[in-house]
């Protein structure tokens, strides 16, 4: 069935229902950025692949709302399907809600599932549109209807995350949690967020692809922890870990039923961006609703000791890998056939030789030439080019280890570049290790910082139209909240945070060339404390990445004394980290890619 025929279906059961509007996001049911196979509702109906988007289509009208990091693979997989594309935050384009706003009549009916779509985001469409009194319908999955061999939800297995990685009981995770919700005065405490649920229990499972997340939902009162879960996924390693803690168990769906019992009584915390629409709306209207973010958020953002041990040791483990992988591909590019598919492959295999290797940690961005300009390029069996000994390859690649989850991108000359890549290769390494040497004082953000990444790239009149760092989880979420850095205000409107010792962040910046390159370059850095003196706190980066950065493409001149240094620094760390664990062969190769300049 094609794209224009699941539109012509999906339009005849909004006719049916009165609907003038019906929105079908990226998300599942717990608002996760990468989803299970039965939550790809977007994907189905648009035929559009990316991780983030959301198709609304009407009587006689359907778009497409995507960032910038997809805006070319968009529009290559819209061709045809009679879906628009609106490229978000880019000038005179209408966001969704001013779209929706201009088509929608008085008192007409917008639908969509209310279990994917955000409470904030349903409550924004409520309020910017009451004045035309458009009233809102919920409470159906209209896909299910049209997707007929669509996957069923995931049961795959949890298990538990032994405090050797964690680094802290649940016991103690939830006696922190039910102090803050004592301070926002609350009894019930509403988690639908996985990576949440699965921080604060200490379980890991396979729901999602390339995230160990369960689906599951909890309630956490003052006495009890209410999970709702498919009971079979746990196995009695787990249970035991909860003993004493009263956790006790529904089914995976009660949640919705569970929630209307709550009465004037409960005082409930929760966050309006991490539970769905249809929790939020079956909250009965006596029940006091404090909405805040979730505690858990800020806690696992800042990782223990035990936590950054571990991620120090997985980034050896990630380095191990992808420097083999950088030596096999220049030894072998040419003399073997080699494309952006089997390269890929190849780099998973280095990385599962890795002890504690569990899968990868984001869909494997392995782009040649042109194709690198797509900042979520995925190559496909039609798209998949042959490399040749010349050119960049750029591969955004990550696993997760049971020491924590890495995210890593290098740009690797296969032969001869010109002049023009090595200029932009250099600013781009410029900018990740200007960022990467920063001393701010405490309460710094990262919209303070994200010009130090920026300035090589603005200085030649180019930008990338994505931020240039995102928070990571240990073992969860490849982007966590709410670290970040970017020059502009998060699209979601909440401040930015404050860098706090402990966060875990990335380093990327690039330039992308529609038609002709892509370059990213990226590092993780650990937010530590440094002196502190009659001025404040002064705080720094810690790199955690230990990955060689391809001096083919280096122009040496173009770099300052500090940043030289920095290079020279960084290889050196490089190499002493490394070389214990290559071949003679591959110590002898990476000796010259560390050497200093």
């Amino acid at each position: 069935m094609s794209v224009t025929d699941r539109i012509a279906k999906l339009r005849k059961l909004m006719e049916e229902r009165k609907m003038d509007a019906y929105i079908i996001p990226s998300a599942d049911n717990h608002q996760s950025e990468y989803v299970g196979e039965h939550f790809k509702a977007r994907a189905f109906i648009s035929g559009f692949t990316g991780s983030a988007g959301t198709v609304i289509i009407t009587k006689d009208d359907a778009g497409l709302w995507t960032d910038g990091r997809y805006f070319i693979q968009a529009e290559k997989q819209l061709e045809g399907s009679g879906i628009r594309l609106f490229r978000m935050a880019e000038p005179d384009v209408p966001t969704k809600e001013e779209y929706l706003e201009s088509v929608l009549p008085d008192h007409g009916v917008l639908g969509f599932d209310g279990k994917v779509i955000g409470a904030s985001e349903g409550q924004n469409y409520e309020e910017v549109l009451k004045e035309k009194a458009v009233s809102i319908s919920y409470d159906e999955d209209l896909i299910s209807y049209i997707w007929e061999d669509r996957p069923a939800l995931s049961n795959a297995p949890a298990f538990l995350l032994d405090l050797a990685y964690a680094g802290e009981s649940t016991a103690s995770k939830l006696e922190r949690l039910r102090e803050k919700m004592q301070e926002a005065d609350t009894t019930v405490h509403i988690l639908s967020s996985l990576d949440d649920i699965a921080w604060l229990l200490n379980i890991r499972g396979g729901d999602v692809m390339y995230t160990p997340l369960v689906l599951s939902y909890a309630v956490i009162t003052m006495e009890d922890v209410h999970l709702f879960i498919n009971e079979s996924k746990l196995n009695q390693e787990i249970l035991d870990s909860w003993n004493g803690l009263s956790v006790i168990l529904h089914p995976y769906e009660e949640i919705y039923t569970f929630v209307k019992t709550l009465d004037e009584t409960s005082h409930v915390l929760l966050d309006p961006s991490r539970i769905n629409y249809a929790i939020y709306k079956n909250l009965p209207d006596a029940t006091e609703k404090v909405e805040k973010p979730n505690p858990t958020t800020a806690f696992k953002a800042i990782k223990n000791e035990t936590e950054l041990k571990n991620i120090r040791a997985s980034h050896i483990k990630d380095g191990v890998a992808f420097t083999k992988f950088m030596y096999w591909l220049k030894k072998n590019v040419g003399k073997m056939p080699i494309t952006e598919r089997s390269a890929s492959d190849k780099l998973e295999e280095f990385r599962s030789q890795q002890a504690g290797f569990i899968s990868p940690s984001f869909s494997p961005i392995v782009a040649y030439k042109e194709h690198a300009a797509m900042m979520h390029y995925s190559a496909t069996p039609e798209s998949d080019y042959e490399l040749k000994p010349e050119h960049f390859l750029l591969a955004d690649t990550g696993g997760n280890y049971y020491e924590g989850t890495t995210d890593l991108t290098r740009t690797v000359a296969l032969g001869p570049v010109s002049d023009e890549l090595k200029t932009h290769f250099t600013a781009v390494a410029r900018g990740m290790m200007n960022l990467a040497r920063a001393r701010f004082l405490y309460g710094c953000r990262g919209v303070n910082l994200d010009i130090l990444a920026r300035e090589p790239m603005w200085s030649l009149n180019i930008d990338y139209k994505c931020g240039t760092g995102h928070g990571v989880g240990y073992l969860l979420n490849i982007h966590e909240e709410p670290a970040s850095f970017r020059w502009q205000l998060s699209p979601s409107g909440l401040p930015p945070a404050v860098l706090e010792e402990g966060m875990v962040i990335t380093d990327e910046p690039g330039i992308y060339i529609e038609d002709s390159h892509g370059i990213r370059l990226e590092n993780e850095l650990v937010v530590r404390k440094g002196e502190k003196n009659e001025f404040g706190q002064f705080m720094g980066l810690e790199n955690v990445t230990v990955v060689p950065i391809d001096l083919d493409a280096i122009v040496p001149e173009d770099l300052n004394k500090d940043e030289r240094n920095y290079l020279n620094s960084y290889h050196k760390f490089v190499y002493e980290t490394l070389s214990p664990y290559m071949t003679e062969e591959e110590n002898e190769w990476l000796k010259v890619y560390t050497r200093e300049i």
